[in-house]
């Protein structure tokens, strides 16, 4: 199966915006949100006094990214040869450092999910993910695919980079390199909190189809000031989503985006599968 199908239905204006922006980072807008992460620490501390002694903030991003898909599903789509396609799954991609040593290699991981997944399912699957990379070092499918490119002399490289990029653009690309690619997939998550940092905004890639790409911070601690004029403290973390704007309006993604905190700031929602599933537009 292909990475997705084209949307044909799709309105005029949506049609004719990817030859007027055709460029990802031309076309790309950020969302930040704060939010209250007090549920998802009070889940976390119980999950891990359960045996997921790994569960972690990334996993219930993922999470309430999954969630979202199967409600909202127009939040996976992407652009290819300036046509809107909706993919046929959900690919999540993420960094992972060998070590946390400042020059320790580093890989990418790509998890293939389902829209009925939970926060359960999830968090194994990226352990599992983990751990099968650590134990293999460098030598995944995706980093044996980058050291054959980056011996190639730089004229042959280059030439190699634009006949794949032309490929993309037709929709030539064969799916076990797509599948390999950081560069095609759902969505791109880093956690910059890992790193005591708050979250950054990340471009979008020109090359292959991702459509989102979410930075988190660091969790922190903050005072609201309440109605009756009391301070209250609460436990937060920042985000960014960097997304392109050429897959659905600014209504969608915004309906898209209060599902995703809403999720992150009521977990239990994610602990079982959504009572509906909904396909994209055709």
């Amino acid at each position: 199966m292909g990475e997705g199908r084209r949307i044909k239905s799709s309105i005029p204006m949506d049609a004719v915006s990817p030859f007027i922006m055709p460029t990802r980072t031309g076309a790309s807008n950020v969302f930040f949100a704060t939010i209250d992460i007090e549920k998802c620490e009070a889940l976390i501390k119980q999950k891990r006094a359960d045996g997921m002694t790994g569960l972690g903030m990334i996993h219930f991003f993922m999470a309430s990214y999954v969630r979202v898909v199967s409600q909202l599903p127009g939040i996976n789509r992407f652009i290819r040869g300036q046509r809107l396609f909706a993919r046929n799954g959900i690919e999540i991609c993420m960094v992972m450092k060998k070590e946390m040593k400042l020059n320790a290699p580093e890989t990418v991981l790509k998890l293939e999910l389902a829209p009925k997944d939970t926060i359960e399912t999830i968090y194994h699957q990226l352990c599992e993910a983990i751990t099968e990379n650590r134990q293999i070092g460098d030598q995944n499918n995706m980093d044996t695919a980058a050291r054959v490119l980056v011996h190639l002399p730089s004229i042959v490289l280059k030439f190699t980079v634009w006949l794949l990029k032309l490929m993309d653009y037709f929709g030539l690309l064969p799916r076990f390199l797509t599948k390999l690619s950081p560069f095609h997939g759902s969505m791109f998550i880093t956690n910059m909190g890992s790193l005591g940092m708050p979250p950054i905004v990340h471009h979008l890639y020109n090359f292959g189809n991702l459509p989102l790409f979410i930075a988190m911070g660091a969790k922190r601690t903050e005072y609201e000031i309440t109605k009756d004029g009391t301070a209250k403290k609460r436990r937060v973390i920042d985000c960014t989503i960097t997304c392109d704007e050429r897959i659905c309006d600014g209504h969608y993604y915004a309906c898209a985006f209060k599902k995703f905190q809403r999720f992150l700031e009521n977990p239990e929602l994610l602990l079982s599968e959504p009572e509906m599933i909904y396909d994209d537009i055709r």
